[in-house]
């Protein structure tokens, strides 16, 4: 009975975190969709268009790098909890202020809020479910995924003004109130503890994988570059670009991170079969050719840089991944959050740089930064792994 009695509350605690995870996925992709209204409704030039970008990238950054000291010395469910309302307060800013500098504060927030809580509840879904973590942390990708698919594909093709922002936010805090309610009465279990030696150990021995470590950050961050770009500027590209309407450009978004979600759940067990490197080498070049080639068509072949979406689905998990086999397993954890959190710099440049660029030169020359980070990420990560054996089998 008592065995039975902590299913049912494991499963109580994965569907909030279900339910919070739809409206995380779906707030992530709003800046996206409503790019052109805040550029429309504030009176922006394209640089302080990208800078709403950039600050929350800047937000994923601070977040990231006090995360990991809240989870050490706070209980799961107090940090989860503090950061739900934090992510809340901030949606509460965006649908009740009409202010440029309120939502540059209020887009630092939610995306830093939300980077957390992802990484959090990712880190304790395996604890819930023992027997097949693997599953129900991909699960939760998925529908994170339908989050951000779905409101790409209903709330683009409806966006047409800033009165229908503030209201679109309205909804996810109720669905935040949803999420928080259901894990007041949950219990979440604690991550077993670090053995006191370990991180000073694998702070002492990364300075000596710099080779390593290098060669990662460039493939994060040129990969960075290329996804979030499409997240970002794809909806702005279609629309002042190609001259696309709205509801046109955001079907491709949607058709982009519906692939993404889709891709995750059907080629994830080739990885298994393919091994990390080999996957990652054959479905990048596949999704590097249809990305590039979408990308720099035009109109006429922007179905292409959509479908490379369901390809280029897999990559960044994997490649989180592919870093336990370059490092021992005591460095794993300290070497995934110094290179993605060095890598999220690529980010901050890129968005600051872009919208200045467009600015100066245009969309459609713009844009071919794109497709150039994706060639350099592909041609970064095949050399690296040519050039660098693993430590241990794949």
């Amino acid at each position: 009975m008592p065995q039975t009695s902590n299913k049912q509350t494991n499963r109580l605690t994965f569907a909030a975190f279900v339910v919070l995870m739809v409206g995380l996925g779906s707030s992530d992709s709003l800046r996206g969709i409503f790019s052109t209204i805040f550029q429309q409704h504030f009176a922006l030039s394209t640089t302080q268009l990208g800078l709403i970008v950039t600050v929350s990238y800047i937000g994923n950054l601070v977040f990231l790098l006090v995360g990991g000291n809240l989870s050490a010395r706070f209980a799961k469910k107090r940090v989860l909890q503090v950061l739900m309302l934090i992510w809340m307060a901030a949606l509460a800013l965006f649908a009740l202020t009409d202010s440029y500098p309120v939502l540059l504060v209020a887009m630092a927030l939610v995306m830093g809020s939300s980077t957390l809580l992802n990484t959090t509840m990712n880190l304790i879904t395996p604890l819930l479910f023992t027997a097949a973590p693997g599953f129900f942390v991909n699960f939760l990708f998925f529908t994170q995924g339908i989050g951000t698919s779905g409101s790409q594909f209903f709330l683009g093709s409806m966006a047409d003004g800033f009165r229908f922002w503030q209201y679109t936010n309205l909804g996810l805090l109720v669905l935040g109130v949803a999420a928080f309610g259901m894990l007041l009465f949950c219990p979440v279990p604690e991550e077993p503890a670090v053995a006191p030696g370990a991180l000073p150990q694998a702070e002492g021995r990364l300075t000596d994988r710099l080779g390593v470590v290098v060669p990662f950050v460039l493939v994060f961050g040129f990969y960075f570059i290329a996804e979030h770009g499409v997240m970002n500027w794809l909806v702005a590209y279609g629309t002042t670009g190609l001259e696309m309407t709205q509801a046109a450009a955001s079907r491709y978004l949607s058709v982009f991170y519906g692939g993404v979600m889709l891709g995750r759940l059907v080629l994830s067990p080739l990885v298994d079969k393919l091994g990390v490197i080999r996957s990652m080498q054959l479905f990048g070049v596949i999704s590097g050719v249809l990305y590039v080639a979408g990308s720099l068509g035009g109109a006429a072949l922007m179905p292409l840089w959509a479908a490379s979406g369901f390809f280029l689905s897999i990559l960044y998990p994997t490649l989180v991944m592919s870093i336990r086999l370059y490092f021992p397993a005591q460095q794993v954890s300290g070497a995934a959050g110094t290179i993605i959190s060095i890598a999220s710099l690529a980010d901050i440049l890129f968005n600051v740089g872009f919208g200045r660029l467009v600015d100066l030169a245009g969309y459609r020359l713009s844009i071919c930064v794109l497709p150039v980070s994706m060639v350099l990420f592909l041609i970064t990560f095949l050399l690296f792994t040519r050039r660098c054996r693993p430590l241990k089998d794949q």
